[in-house]
């Protein structure tokens, strides 16, 4: 038994990696912890890791007929020579995991006087100065260039430039 890759339909990660799990196979399906806007509020979305992707671990011989035709797969990578997917990349993956297959990317990581982007948000494209942490570390105050003006924002949406 091997670990290959499958090619799902788009937002079907989650059913076929059920409809699997139903017929004995093991999958797994990482997700990615995130914080977006929408509609004007700040949330936390849980989005795959690799969109239309997942691994399964299965005798190819046994199952691959029947994973291809499993409703929500468009294929195997590999098609008719199915790619094995090497145990150390399976194992890096769910070493990096927490909380039951759900990924999170801490914020990086700013010293006073950091110069720094806006990445999203209302402020998006704006440069700025980092100035301190505020509420954890999470939100941090900056000060913004071009308006000369203090923001908190989330910590999410910067970058070092």
């Amino acid at each position: 038994m091997h670990w290959y890759a499958i090619y799902t339909k788009p937002k079907n990660e989650d059913p076929v990696a059920s409809r699997l799990q139903d017929r004995g196979i093991a999958v797994l399906n990482p997700k990615l912890k995130s914080k977006k806007y929408k509609r004007n509020k700040l949330i936390e979305v849980i989005e795959p890791l690799f969109p239309c992707y997942l691994f399964a671990n299965f005798d190819k011989d046994k199952y691959a007929h029947l994973i291809t035709y499993t409703r929500g797969v468009r294929y195997i990578v590999g098609k008719d020579k199915p790619i094995v997917v090497q145990d150390e990349i399976i194992q890096t993956i769910r070493e990096n995991m927490e909380d039951g297959n759900i990924i999170i990317i801490p914020p990086q990581q700013f010293e006073k006087g950091d110069r720094v982007l806006i990445k999203n948000g209302h402020f998006k494209d704006f440069h700025g100065i980092f100035e301190r942490e505020t509420k954890g570390h999470e939100r941090v105050l900056i000060l913004l260039e071009a308006l000369h003006y203090r923001v908190e924002i989330d910590s999410y949406f910067l970058s070092k430039t």
